[in-house]
């Protein structure tokens, strides 16, 4: 498949990663307040890592996280995008929705913002029938954005994250759902 290079909401562009986003990137994966529901902030070398990584799913699968990018200011803040379920999961095979912003750019709608635009691609390019996402139990503002863009939380999908060790207070985590129908409905509001 023809990697899907870029797409865009009213404020935003999310696009291809270019070399020179990895220090921006690095500094919010490195922030201790973005990274608190993931196991601990990444260095520099991990988030380029992540960024290849990313960069191989958009080369085999065609669609992944997007670098997202103000349209205002050209800022760098964070990605969004749609990735392969890549662990044994319960509901897998799956594609999640997800995201990761800096500190800064929280509280605008812009995570809600991308999201919407990846569920059109997920929905009416991709023709995908479903759009899962999950997080720990605690983390209420991702679970907010789930719901703003339609999703619903499946109450007997709740899982232990099998990448996160037994006891580890980040290893419960909830899980949401989209499909297609609601999707639309969604859009007639």
């Amino acid at each position: 498949m023809t990697p899907i290079l870029e797409l865009e909401s009213p404020r935003l562009v999310l696009r291809q990663w270019q070399d020179d986003d990895l220090g921006e990137f690095a500094a919010l994966c490195a922030d201790p307040q973005v990274m608190r529901y993931f196991p601990a902030p990444m260095t520099r070398v991990e988030a380029a890592a992540l960024i290849g990584r990313v960069r191989g799913h958009f080369n085999e699968y065609g669609f992944g996280l997007w670098a997202l990018e103000r349209k205002d200011s050209g800022a760098f803040i964070g990605m969004t995008g749609l990735l392969n379920v890549n662990f044994d999961a319960p509901f897998g095979p799956a594609v999640e929705i997800g995201w990761r912003l800096a500190r800064r750019h929280w509280g605008l709608g812009f995570a809600s913002e991308a999201a919407w635009a990846c569920l059109r691609c997920a929905f009416a390019q991709l023709h995908l029938d479903e759009v899962v996402s999950f997080t720990a139990e605690g983390n209420l503002p991702s679970q907010k954005v789930m719901q703003a863009i339609g999703m619903v939380e499946d109450l007997a999908g709740s899982f232990e994250h099998p990448r996160l060790a037994p006891g580890d207070l980040l290893r419960p985590h909830v899980l949401y759902r989209i499909d297609r129908a609601r999707w639309q409905q969604n859009l007639r509001g």
